[in-house]
């Protein structure tokens, strides 16, 4: 898939000099600019290219809100409304489940990498089944919010936009049909609660943020508003004095509900930013403050959303496998820095950091330093016989207090599956490759 990259100012430069190119573009604006992009629009947006003379002016309003003045008001006011809190979960979620008995390995063993591939592929298959089964009608993913000390303190549904782009971003290296029409109907979801031009919030009560706008925007890169870059003016806008990018998006008349925990800049963030804007110079200072984060080893502690390194470097290796002009140099260290996270047996940690450090590894081409058929089976033996992998702390602000709420957390089975499933499809292409 094309990514953005200047699409809208090429293709309007363009027609300075170009009659053709100017013509097709008005009576032909879908097909011509698929033609010239190369890539496919959403069908579900009709597009309308305008000539401006010496004499004629052309003025477009952006669309009426999605939600009344009333709504709209109410949204802004909620942080200070328990009642208004309260909409943004769904029924409560049950406990925790425990993850796969500690004898479940004598189930995986000695197995040749032919026989762990195939394993792994029924693996895949009996997880997106799991996770097809906690997807609603709407192609919105559920994630869980829990307080990280006290499990007493009641645990809730929630699925802001943000759990949806996060997981599909994984699921997306999954070619089973079951996996694309999650995929298909995720995305559907996500263009129906984008905000103009092009941005999302976690909440309704809180500022849109850039984490979720950048995510969601890679998931759906075919819709015109993404394709042609309405939103990157405010995404440029969005930096600090040091051109690193903030992650709250606080516009004129939203009060500023999350100054009381505001810290910036995160680099799992500015990982996603990258990751969408591209290769481009107004990036240049975020890409030198992580790249120096990452070769002076100093990406420890630095993330106040996502809860430890392993998590960073996947953010940052998703963002150089879209975009390897920009960090491609980075490729030595990043593999240092994640294989030295292991412990003295040489494990990453629990099985969602598991995951998350096996696709990074894979992002850089450096998955063959491990060994392969070692995590197949920890994978495998990790699966529960639902289908589902357990529910681990995926994100969260872990300085954030609410009164008696104390830290938030969020992750889910379905968070950790998806995740779980991008690793095996990783792990597969190894083990294929040794069968050559």
């Amino acid at each position: 898939m094309k990514y953005p990259v200047h699409t809208l100012n090429h293709l309007i430069s363009g027609t300075v000099d170009d009659d053709d190119l100017r013509n097709r573009l008005l009576e032909k604006p879908r097909e011509t600019i698929e033609k010239e992009l190369g890539v496919t629009l959403d069908e579900g947006h009709e597009i309308h290219v305008h000539e401006e003379t010496c004499s004629v002016t052309h003025v477009t309003l952006p669309p009426r809100s999605k939600f009344r003045a009333a709504e709209r008001q109410e949204a802004r006011t909620g942080s200070q409304s328990l009642e208004f809190l309260h909409k943004t979960l769904y029924d409560p979620a049950p406990p925790v489940r425990p993850p796969a008995p500690s004898d479940a390995g004598a189930r995986i063993s000695n197995a040749t990498p032919g026989a762990l591939a195939d394993a792994c592929r029924e693996s895949i298959r009996r997880g997106l089944d799991f996770l097809e089964s906690g997807i609603d009608e709407n192609g919105a993913w559920h994630c869980i919010r829990f307080n990280t000390a006290d499990p007493d303190i009641p645990r809730h549904f929630e699925r802001p936009p943000f759990i949806s782009a996060f997981c599909v971003l994984a699921l997306e290296s999954c070619d089973e049909p079951k996996a694309k029409a999650m995929c298909a109907a995720t995305r559907a979801y996500l263009a129906d609660t984008m905000e103009y031009p092009g941005l999302w919030r976690y909440y309704r009560h809180l500022p849109q943020d850039l984490d979720s706008s950048t995510l969601c925007s890679l998931v759906i890169g075919n819709h015109p508003w993404i394709l042609l870059e309405r939103n990157v003016p405010e995404i440029l806008a969005n930096r600090d004095e040091n051109g690193r990018f903030q992650t709250w998006i606080l516009a004129d008349d939203e009060p500023d509900v999350v100054s009381v925990f505001r810290i910036e800049a995160d680099p799992v963030v500015n990982a996603n930013v990258i990751a969408y804007l591209g290769d481009r110079p107004e990036a240049g200072e975020a890409r030198r403050w992580l790249e120096g984060l990452v070769i002076d080893g100093k990406l420890d502690g630095t993330s106040k959303w996502y809860p430890d390194s392993i998590s960073i470097y996947y953010a940052i290796t998703r963002a150089l496998l879209r975009v390897p002009s920009a960090l491609d140099r980075l490729r030595p260290a990043l593999a240092d820095g994640i294989l030295g996270l292991r412990d003295g047996k040489g494990e990453f940690g629990n099985i969602l950091q598991t995951a998350q450090a096996v696709s990074a590894l894979y992002n850089i081409g450096s998955l063959q330093s491990i060994d392969a058929e070692h995590q197949v089976e920890r994978f495998l033996n990790s699966q529960r016989e639902d289908g589902s992998w357990p529910e681990l702390l995926a994100f969260g602000d872990q300085e954030l207090k609410w009164g008696m709420v104390g830290q938030v957390g969020h992750g889910s089975e379905s968070v950790t599956s998806a995740f779980c499933i991008e690793a095996l499809e990783r792990l597969v292409e190894i083990l294929l490759e040794q069968t050559v």
